[in-house]
């Protein structure tokens, strides 16, 4: 028990000489045994008393940062510890509307009766049911797209949906076409089938036609992964003329296309209007190449993350394909969720807690323009979440760890890179898991952070 001690002390040494700084990564816990020459169970002990005695912060699926700045001569540390508040997990993003679980338990109490629960209990195929398939489609639909109820399929959930269509279209060491900043989870997902991520340029408008046509020509893509409405992280809607450019584009090259429009939901007639266009963007490409285009939905944001389905409208030739790698992932969608959708899409559950989550979503955004007035934000009047471009001379990995400090967890920017070399100093803010005064408290707490090391900020 003593040797992870005296490790633990060599590092907290490193730590209050300066020579591991504060917002530092240490190296991953298997490394890091490796270096020492100890076992990984050892090195997770080392990295766990440095939390305990607050030395450093471990960050989920990122990494650990150091915490502390080094005893020195007065002033306030990079990452000073804040005032004891409650924790703001800012990286999660699960929106709640009020009175959502009283909405959602009058529904599902008729599946509870024992001959209904009997039937929602037995499993359930990719295909899932027609009433499913008539329930999603209706879901689904947009003023110029209806899926055909005939080509949609079930999963678990999104992710799933996601990565059952990649196992289905691209074989390992295949490349896959996605916009600069992408979903992380995508990008374990390829790591995971042994496919490459090729970053594609873009601009407001969104993946720029002719950077997905050279990117072809230098070596073949099998595939692309876009999020046209409210990319995450950037909260960038794909424009109307820019979709029919990339659905001629796909169309000529014959390229499929996953289209993930898990945040589509928040989008609105507004949006059409506020960008001045006659058609699009609440239509999806699929609407443009449906031969080609793969969508990806679900009712995790929708409607709660804890029983949740996923949602795939595959071409109508890839059915059977796909149906096969969900069966293969093992990533069948439950029959009671499928039944507990298809009970809250029939009695307007869905509709009612989509209406308030985007105004829920537009206070949020309300108060997140009001604590960074003034700071480099780029999000959307709907979104739920927002890319913030921290000022010089921030990094994100600092950043986050010194947000972190005060008890604020942010996603740093880097987390949804896909090129090696481009770590953007950015940091996305999701915005749907607190409650509106903890958010309130966690942006003023944020805008003062980035400010003591800019010397002010405009509007402050």
């Amino acid at each position: 028990m003593g040797d992870y001690r005296r490790i633990a002390d060599l590092i907290a040494d490193d730590i209050a000489t300066g020579r591991l700084r504060p917002g530092q990564r240490l190296p991953p816990q298997r490394a890091f045994a490796r270096r020492r020459g100890i076992a990984p169970s050892t090195a997770g002990r080392v990295y766990g008393e440095l939390v305990r005695r607050g030395l450093v912060v471990g960050e989920v699926g990122r990494g650990t940062f150091v915490r502390a700045a080094p005893a020195g001569p007065p002033g306030r540390a990079l990452a000073e510890p804040g005032p004891a508040d409650a924790p703001v997990n800012m990286e999660l993003n699960y929106p709640s509307a009020p009175g959502q679980a009283e909405l959602l338990a009058s529904v599902l109490a008729p599946l509870l009766r024992p001959d209904v629960l009997a039937e929602a209990l037995l499993p359930a195929a990719a295909t899932g049911t027609a009433a499913a398939r008539e329930a999603a489609a209706a879901l689904l639909v947009t003023p110029g797209w209806r899926p055909d109820p005939g080509r949609l399929l079930f999963t678990g959930n999104a992710r799933q949906a996601i990565a059952a269509v990649l196992a289905s279209l691209v074989r390992p060491g295949g490349r896959v076409g996605v916009e600069q900043l992408t979903y992380p989870l995508v990008k374990e997902i390829a790591a995971r089938l042994g496919i490459t991520l090729v970053p594609l340029a873009g601009d407001r408008a969104g993946v720029l036609p002719e950077a997905v046509a050279a990117t072809h020509r230098s070596a073949p893509l099998s595939a692309l992964y876009l999020q046209p409405a409210l990319h995450n992280p950037t909260s960038l809607t794909t424009s109307g003329p820019r979709l029919l450019q990339l659905a001629r584009l796909v169309h000529d090259l014959n390229l499929p296309v996953v289209e993930d429009r898990i945040w589509s939901f928040l989008t609105g007639p507004d949006d059409r209007h506020r960008r001045g266009e006659r058609a699009g963007p609440l239509d999806p490409l699929a609407a443009h190449a449906p031969a080609l285009t793969h969508v990806v939905d679900g009712l995790s944001k929708r409607v709660a993350p804890g029983l949740t389905v996923g949602f795939l409208v595959v071409p109508p030739h890839r059915v059977g394909a796909v149906a096969g790698a969900v069966r293969s992932g093992g990533w069948s969608a439950g029959r009671f969720a499928l039944e507990a959708a298809v009970r809250w899409a029939g009695e307007g559950t869905v509709a009612r807690l989509t209406e308030a989550k985007r105004a829920d979503a537009t206070r949020r955004q309300r108060i997140l323009g009001e604590e960074l007035d003034g700071f480099a934000v780029r999000s959307h009047p709907h979104a739920y979440f927002a890319w913030w471009e921290l000022p010089a001379p921030w990094r994100a990995d600092t950043f986050t760890a010194a947000a972190a400090a005060h008890g604020i967890a942010v996603t740093p920017g880097p987390a949804f890179a896909v090129a090696p070399g481009h770590t953007p100093d950015a940091v996305r803010l999701g915005l749907a898991s607190a409650a509106e005064g903890d958010l309130r408290r966690a942006l003023r707490t944020l805008a003062h952070i980035a400010a003591r090391r800019t010397g002010g900020r405009s509007g402050a």
